[in-house]
């Protein structure tokens, strides 16, 4: 695994850290430095072998407000539902129409609001759940990067964090 952290300050990012480990990385620029930092850390992460081909960025504050919106409204995690946020390196084309469902790995994507979309989860066998990413970016031609729900609330408490 390549010390992502070193990656993106190698880059010129600072504060960096990781979050969950699961190529969450949280870091400040200046706005204007986050394209040349992406194409950078791109580029190391092809050279060292890790085959990062897409990398999709968000402002913090962009993650709290999404979170701050409840996006899936009383609906929470539970036994047998897994709440997913896609984000999309850019905008669809086309919107498709509402729900997105995939019978065979038990999808259903429920809203799109800007380059997010937002998946219910459902077992497809006992303790197997469907994970959206390639669903969502076959259905809307568009690369993205895939969040569990608590994995994008525990970012959005970084928010709050001085």
């Amino acid at each position: 695994m390549v010390d992502l952290e070193a990656v993106f300050v190698a880059a010129g990012a600072t504060d960096v850290r990781t979050v969950i480990q699961s190529g969450n990385v949280v870091f400040e620029a200046a706005v204007r430095r986050v394209p040349a930092i992406v194409r950078d850390v791109r580029a190391e992460l092809n050279r060292k072998g890790s085959g990062a081909t897409e990398i999709v960025t968000r402002e913090l504050d962009h993650i709290a407000r999404l979170v701050d919106g409840e996006p899936f409204g009383t609906l929470r995690p539970a036994g047998n539902l897994k709440l997913y946020v896609s984000f999309l390196a850019r905008a669809p084309k086309t919107i498709p129409a509402l729900p997105l469902v995939s019978e065979k790995e038990a999808l259903e994507a429920v809203k799109i609001a800007g380059r997010e979309v937002f998946i219910l989860s459902r077992p497809k066998r006992p303790r197997f759940f469907g994970f959206p990413n390639n669903f969502i970016e076959e259905q809307l031609g568009v690369p993205a990067t895939t969040r569990n729900w608590s994995t994008v609330t525990a970012i959005a408490r970084l928010a709050a964090v001085p």
